[in-house]
């Protein structure tokens, strides 16, 4: 059994479908750690029993947040990091501490389209194959190693929000997927 922690900062939409997935398998969520006290996914965490923590950014450094991030990680074993909607960059000393274990998604296909308005971005666009990446972290923004993509084609009439269901479909039937057989290779 292998042991996964999630990094989340809103709703944990993504979060509750791979501890959905997970609780089906021989591994575990571990924890869930939050950067917003009134994050959602706290309440997902609770309905699955696994352990939640916040952990806040503000009046301190990036590095005294991430040294406690990696306090917690430890203290529960982690094997491998999925950040599901953090909405912060990590710091290369906390990526080094956690070499090719900390895996993202993203609501676009990179390169296209990097940073926190990925979904916008494309929806606006006249690209007619939208999707997600799913990729290891490295330093920069949304340009670690690709892992898989997946996309639909649209159809041009689409609102944002219709895109931004068929988006958020494609990164809960596929990061759980993804993360689990990586799980497996542990």
């Amino acid at each position: 059994m292998a042991g996964l922690a999630v990094l989340a900062s809103g709703s944990g939409s993504n979060f509750e479908a791979i501890a959905g997935q997970l609780k089906k398998s021989a591994h575990k969520v571990v924890c869930l750690i939050c950067d917003r006290k009134d994050a959602y996914a706290f309440t997902r965490a609770e309905k699955y029993g696994i352990p939640s923590y916040f952990v806040g950014y503000k009046n301190r450094t990036r590095g005294e947040a991430e040294t406690e991030i990696a306090s917690i990680l430890t203290a529960h074993n982690t094997d491998l990091i999925a950040l599901a909607g953090f909405m912060r960059l990590l710091t290369p000393e906390l990526i080094d501490r956690f070499p090719g274990r900390i895996i993202n998604i993203h609501p676009s296909l990179l390169p296209k389209y990097p940073g926190t308005h990925g979904i916008i971005e494309s929806f606006e666009s006249e690209d007619r194959e939208l999707g997600i990446t799913i990729h290891r972290v490295d330093y920069g923004l949304d340009t670690g190693p690709v892992i898989v993509q997946k996309s639909f084609t649209r159809g041009g009439n689409e609102t944002l929000e219709q895109i931004e269901k068929k988006i958020h479909e494609l990164e809960h039937q596929s990061y759980p997927a993804v993360l689990l057989d990586i799980l497996d290779e542990i």
